[in-house]
């Protein structure tokens, strides 16, 4: 049964699946998955749909896992000002798209209980900040494709083979993230390059 009233940030951590009303439009969505999501709903001043309604609609407005209660209060604040002007927030709003690092960063918070020990959960994250980070960090994860990881992967592709796969698997994971989460969409990059011999051969001593 969906919550009424204003929710907390431990309900956010724990509401079971449905619909949950903050209040003023803004819902929380839990899938039967466990996957949390806000959602607003406006109705947009003077705009009908098609059977002659009050045109309201739905706007995502971002994972909860990375979009906090107080932010998606506000941003659910600055589609019901849109609305109510007679904007439809949907050609007036640019969809805040997460980076590269804050998808990164959230996903090594959230596997934390699952490295089988505190240093391998430390060079998981490592990795990245030592070749990844500086090349495509502040990049917004929708727009990072094949050019931009072979940024990442090339310079030690060959001199560092074993930590250029670690890499490309912890780019893979952090972007396959990202599109569970649908910041993202169609093939992942890494799989393409791994599979698609766009690197070199690397010769190891077992060959």
């Amino acid at each position: 049964m969906a919550l009424s009233g204003k929710l907390t940030k431990k309900l956010v951590e724990n509401l079971g699946p449905g619909r949950h009303g903050d209040g003023g439009g803004l819902h929380l969505v839990v899938d039967p998955s466990g996957a949390r999501r806000w959602i607003v709903r406006v109705t947009v001043k003077g705009q009908k749909n098609m059977a002659g309604k009050p045109l309201r609609t739905d706007f995502g407005l971002g994972s909860a896992e990375l979009v906090t209660l107080s932010q998606a209060r506000d941003r659910a604040l600055e589609y019901r000002r849109m609305a109510r002007q007679g904007l439809n927030p949907r050609f007036n709003t640019q969809a805040e798209v997460p980076t590269f690092e804050e998808v990164a960063l959230q996903v090594h918070i959230d596997r934390m209980p699952t490295w089988r020990n505190e240093k391998h959960g430390r060079q998981w994250i490592n990795t990245l900040r030592d070749y990844a980070f500086p090349k495509i960090g502040r990049m917004p994860i929708d727009s990072i494709g094949q050019p931009e990881v072979l940024m990442c992967l090339s310079p030690i592709w060959t001199e560092k083979h074993e930590t250029a796969k670690r890499l490309a698997q912890r780019i893979k994971t952090v972007l396959d993230v990202a599109r569970s989460k649908g910041f993202r969409e169609g093939e992942n990059p890494v799989t393409a390059i791994r599979d698609g011999g766009v690197l070199p051969r690397v010769r190891t001593h077992s060959q």
